[in-house]
This record gives C-alpha cells, structure tokens and sequence, in this order.
C-alpha cells in the first residue's frame, strides 16, 4: 500500500456534509470567477492509452463546476502533461453512497472497453453524510475492492474523515476503513482526499462541501503523483 504522505488536519469543513450539501440536489450555476483556466484542447501524449474509470460520489462528478473541470478532467489533462497517454472514463454519481455505488460496479465495468488499468475510488462522504453504520460502509468499500482486484484493475483509494461533531465513537471506526482496506487488497491511498482544500475558502463553493475549480486543481497537484504511481509499468 502507497499512503500520500502529507500530514491530515482535522476535516472541519466537512461539517456541511451533515447538512445535506452532498445530496442529489440540482448543483448550483458554476462560478466563473473561481475557474481555474478555460479547458485548454487535449495534450497530446506518446505511447499507448492507458484507460483509467474514476468511481464515486459528487466529488468525482463535478457537482457545481463546469464541463472540462471535474477532477477526471483535470487530473487526465495532468497525466498527459507528464506524458501518460491517459484517457479517463468519468463514473462519478452525484449523492452515491457506497452502497449505491456497489450496486452499479459491474454494470459500470462491463459498460469499459478496453477495461481500465486503474480505478479511482471516492465513496464514502454520502455515507457518513446519512450517519450509516461505519460496518456497512467498509462492507461495501470491500466488496468493491474485491471485484476490483479479481478484475486486475489496480485501485487508488481516495480516503474520507468523519466530520468532528459525529463523535469520537463514529470517527474511531469510521476513519480507519481507507487505510485498512487499501492494505489489504494492496491499493494506493490517499488517506483524505480534501486535504489540499480544507480550510481554504477560496478553494471552496458556497457550500463548503465541493472544491471549486481552482481547488480541484490542488487537489489533483496533490494527488496525480500517486496516480502515475499506481498505474500498472508498461510491459510489466
């Protein structure tokens, strides 16, 4: 198991989670002002495609940002920039629990071709979001892990924390499910995938959930390495 090793701050600004700001409400208009650039055309990179499946809640959706700013987009238009010839198959669902998100797995996998070298992986926040019994949301995370590395698709883990006012009891068994499960079906893990925008308004929508496109940008900074890391060698 990979970890990302920057160090984790208390995830404060997820307590809107509880609020309801994840649902699957309409998002608002996106904020031109907070876009990061215009989506510039396709880089160009050699070698051949490496197909990538992100699949996961809104964060990986793009609720409230434009067409070309979601963190597929972003983080595929990374990858070329580093020369990864990556094309990246966008599965986020907007309000998907980990439950919801098992549901689809293999309509989703069967859906790819070619079948993806690699599977990001962000369920979870909706969980927590509806106060599910931590038990079912690593039983269902595992599930997904397990078809994942039957199928041979290398996973990044992209982790979740329990909001604070939650409680110690939840965070204590709720927190530890990323790391744990990405030792044992040996996937890569981000172990909080907001990270880079916690406590940075100026990286947040009005909801203080979602990044804006500006923070989408940090986060895939923070995370593409990883990405290049997990991908299977060529040849190998």
């Amino acid at each position: 198991m990979r970890v990302h090793a920057k160090a984790l701050l208390v995830p404060s600004l997820l307590l809107p989670l509880l609020l309801g700001a994840c649902d699957k409400a309409a998002p608002p208009a996106p904020d031109r002002t907070q876009s990061a650039v215009d989506a510039p055309p396709p880089i160009p990179a050699m070698g051949p495609e490496r197909p990538i499946l992100a699949f996961g809640d809104s964060l990986l959706a793009g609720y409230g940002l434009d067409d070309g700013e979601s963190y597929p987009d972003r983080l595929e238009q990374a990858l070329r920039v580093r020369g990864v010839n990556a094309k990246i198959a966008n599965a986020g669902v907007s309000g998907d629990t980990t439950a919801a998100g098992l549901e689809r797995l293999n309509f989703t996998l069967e859906s790819q071709s070619p079948k993806p070298e690699l599977a990001i992986v962000s369920l979870g926040g909706n969980d927590m979001l509806r106060s599910l019994p931590p038990a079912e949301t690593r039983r269902n995370l595992e599930e997904i892990l397990k078809r994942l590395k039957g199928d041979n698709i290398r996973v990044v883990l992209l982790g979740m924390m329990a909001a604070p006012n939650l409680g110690k009891d939840y965070a204590a068994t709720f927190n530890p499910i990323y790391p744990q499960l990405a030792q044992k079906y040996g996937a890569t893990l981000v172990p909080f995938f907001l990270q880079p925008v916690i406590d940075k308004p100026d990286l947040m929508q009005k909801d203080h959930v979602h990044p804006t496109a500006l923070g989408i940008d940090a986060i895939v900074s923070a995370t593409v390495d990883d990405v290049v890391d997990a991908l299977p060698k060529q040849g190998g």
